[in-house]
């Protein structure tokens, strides 16, 4: 369960782009879609080629073996009875039922993160490290780990209570309101997570005034998405990665951009970037990702519902386990949904990138930059394989590949660009 709620989370943060070049431009009779996106593909070349590749398609195999660890840690925790213990000391703590199940998540998470460290600091420091991707050093990167497991230590608990409140209330229809209850912690992240979350990782500052946040504020203003504020925050301290995001929900929505952004790119790319930012804003993507993970999450949940309380009456003695709705039960729904979510990543990853595709396609109309467009696509070459096979890139790709994009982009400029000249743009230099 502690993996639904990360994964429904990171859900909302969507995309983030790259950046920094001159370009050739040399005259051409005749603008050619497929020559002018070969231009930009065939810049990745050699060493880097290979880097961009090793690094994205290993990551397919993160995914299973992710999965896997995922799995056994429950099942280690059920196994030898440490759930049922956790169980126990929560009772002795108190009386309360409603109170008990938010008691037992704190060792719960406790064990889930010592136990998964081992591999959270392979693949998410050491395996960064080893292809460049990470600016930290250890101490610095092991402190916002330590911050994720403060917050998962408030947020996870109350999730906990309200799903568990539902069970008890509701033993046979607990899976469809155990869906409204995530579906409103969803949108309870969504409004505070860009004021009170992210600025305990990074420091939020105005972007300063000149024709770069005024071109901003001119397109924001085109869909009116408030302008009065744009904030730059210092992710280079992190990673070299670039991003952008219009966040939050009412007043607290912002627009925001790394300081990567604005190192590592021109103009051109930035407001490639923003326009496509402004395209999840505007387009409603975010509910959309809301509302269908919501029906993602209620098939999930609907499993737990009729495999828990079998696997329960087979092994529930075993385990120390007396029913659904007994806390100790936890790490049993967490295995079933972290499976379930396994076998559904190419479906969550469909949606998310047919989100991106329809926001390429705003942010091209609405910041009318194709080459900006195509640059950021292959500075994205950093970390995401450029031209993966088409069943690999619906597979594994929640965002379009770098080659997808880079022809979208050269289609737009055949398209609605007069006399659109060839440009050679050679190679991006990544640092």
């Amino acid at each position: 369960m502690s993996r639904l709620l990360l994964f429904a989370l990171a859900i909302m943060l969507l995309a983030g782009l790259p950046a920094e070049t001159a370009f050739a431009q040399t005259a051409a009779p005749a603008f050619d879609v497929e020559q002018a996106s070969r231009a930009y593909i065939d810049s990745l070349q050699g060493a880097d080629l290979e880097k961009s590749n090793n690094y994205f398609e290993g990551g397919y195999w993160l995914i299973l073996w992710g999965a896997l660890i995922g799995v056994l840690v429950d099942f280690v925790i059920l196994q030898s009875r440490l759930s049922s213990r956790f169980r126990d000391w929560a009772a002795r703590v108190t009386t309360r039922e409603w109170l008990q199940p938010g008691i037992y998540a704190l060792p719960y998470v406790i064990a889930g993160f010592l136990f998964t460290l081992p591999w959270t600091i392979y693949t998410g420091f050491f395996r960064e490290q080893q292809y460049g991707l990470m600016s930290q050093g250890f101490g610095a990167w092991f402190g916002e780990q330590m911050i994720g497991l403060v917050i998962s230590l408030i947020v996870f608990p109350l999730l906990i209570m309200a799903i568990f409140a539902v069970i008890r209330r509701s033993p046979k229809r607990w899976w469809i309101w155990g869906t409204g209850v995530i579906a409103g912690f969803l949108f309870i992240g969504l409004l505070l997570g860009p004021v009170f979350i992210a600025p305990l990782f990074n420091d939020y500052t105005e972007m300063a005034d000149g024709p770069l946040r005024d071109r901003i504020v001119a397109m924001a203003a085109e869909y009116d998405i408030s302008g009065d504020h744009i904030y730059v925050f210092d992710q280079s301290k992190q990673h070299k990665r670039i991003s952008a995001n219009v966040s939050g929900v009412g007043p607290t929505i912002r627009i925001s951009l790394n300081d990567n952004l604005l190192e590592r790119t021109g103009p051109d790319e930035v407001a490639a970037v923003m326009g496509h930012e402004m395209g999840h804003y505007v387009l409603g993507h975010t509910w959309r990702i809301v509302l269908v993970l919501a029906l993602i999450v209620a098939l999930g949940l609907f499993l737990v519902a009729q495999l828990a309380p079998r696997l329960i009456e087979r092994h529930g003695a075993r385990w120390g386990v007396g029913n659904i709705s007994d806390p100790a039960a936890i790490p049993l729904l967490s295995l079933i949904l972290t499976a379930y979510f396994f076998l559904a990543t190419p479906a969550i990853n469909s949606l998310i990138r047919i989100n991106e595709i329809e926001a390429d396609r705003f942010g091209l109309d609405t910041a009318r930059e194709p080459d900006g467009f195509a640059k950021v696509a292959m500075r994205l070459s950093e970390y995401r394989k450029i031209e993966p096979g088409p069943i690999e890139e619906m597979l594994f790709f929640d965002h379009p590949s770098g080659a997808t994009r880079v022809r979208g982009a050269m289609q737009w400029k055949a398209d609605h660009v007069k006399n659109p000249a060839m440009l050679n743009p050679g190679r991006l230099e990544q640092e």
